[in-house]
């Protein structure tokens, strides 16, 4: 059964979405903007700023259900930029030094908010 997921320690939704939802087995986050746990949006910051505050975000999200960034199975990157591509992936690659997930990353035309990176991730909670 769906069960919404919900954290005080990642943004929320800006919209009609939940941060994740789970069905106990897995985790399926939302896209996760670089924005902090306040609303406030870090666009303004580097690509590779934006891409670690992203990532804090899914991390605090997957903690919440008891997750780590360890059972994270896939992540999906949308980019603002594909020429950002070196940077997001150096700071990408400090959240995953071991065993890193499946991951697909593509430049979109936009990214909401006018970010440079967006990322969602899949994740094993057993």
């Amino acid at each position: 059964m769906k069960r919404i997921v919900n954290t005080d320690d990642a943004p929320a939704a800006v919209g009609a979405y939940s941060q994740a939802t789970t069905n106990g087995d897995l985790v399926f986050t939302a896209g996760q903007l670089p924005l902090t746990a306040d609303g406030e949006l870090r666009d303004d910051a580097s690509v590779d700023e934006q891409t670690r505050q992203s990532l804090e975000n899914v991390r605090a999200i997957l903690e919440s259900e008891g997750a780590s960034m360890s059972d994270v199975l896939k992540m999906t990157v949308f980019l603002d930029d594909i020429d950002d591509f070196e940077e997001f992936n150096e700071a990408y690659s400090e959240f995953f030094e071991e065993e890193p997930p499946a991951r697909s990353a593509v430049e979109v035309g936009r990214v909401p908010k006018g970010a440079a990176v967006e990322i969602e991730a899949v994740a094993v909670t057993e």
